[in-house]
């Protein structure tokens, strides 16, 4: 009986050092103050992207970098790590009003088209194959947002009704996370 209770002992300990941490305390009770408890930076992400803008935090600034989530409160400042492997992109597309922006707030950053139908395709430059075609609907606070592989370069096409528009995009460590220069014109007709 004693080797068995050694031996578990001894995969006890080489487990324990195989598992991650405990959350920060600190962290989870930040977290818990703005209503984001057990979220982590995916899921506060795209909880906060699709909130309706009347529901936004008032006194929260959460702001999407390609290696991070930043959340800031009057009081404090934490940083949650994104995914390794993807990147969160959000475009707002326009017709007639944009925004400068580069790295997306969650809670601030509004774009033109709000609740709008758009169809959407993102293809990879290197390699021409296509990331994602869908037909879906912006945010209420006019922004699309993507969950894109990181290390990635290539091209977003949004086509609002008769208007269509292009974009670059780079998921690099220097590359934007919100992309508000796609602007969306009238399609021209077909020739006869």
């Amino acid at each position: 009986m004693n080797r068995f209770a050694a031996l578990l002992a001894v995969c006890a300990l080489t487990l324990a050092g195989c598992t991650t941490s405990a959350a920060d305390p600190e962290e989870a009770e930040f977290l818990a103050s703005v209503d984001l408890a057990g979220m982590d930076a995916v899921g506060i992400i795209d909880y906060l992207d699709a909130l309706l803008v009347e529901a936004r935090p008032q006194d929260l600034m959460a702001v999407v970098r390609p290696d991070e989530l930043v959340l800031t409160t009057p009081d404090e400042e934490i940083s949650l790590d994104m995914p390794a492997a993807s990147v969160y992109v959000s475009v707002a597309p326009f017709i007639n009003q944009t925004h400068d922006c580069f790295y997306h707030s969650l809670t601030t950053c509004l774009g033109e088209l709000r609740n709008a139908p758009v169809e959407v395709e993102i293809i990879e430059d290197d390699t021409g194959a296509v990331l994602l075609s869908e037909q879906a609907t912006t945010f209420d606070n006019g922004f699309i947002g993507y969950w894109l592989p990181r290390d990635t370069a290539g091209t977003i096409e949004i086509t609002h009704g008769e208007f269509t528009g292009y974009s670059y995009f780079t998921t690099g460590t220097d590359g934007a996370t919100c992309i508000t220069g796609l602007r969306l014109r009238a399609s021209p007709l077909p020739q006869v």
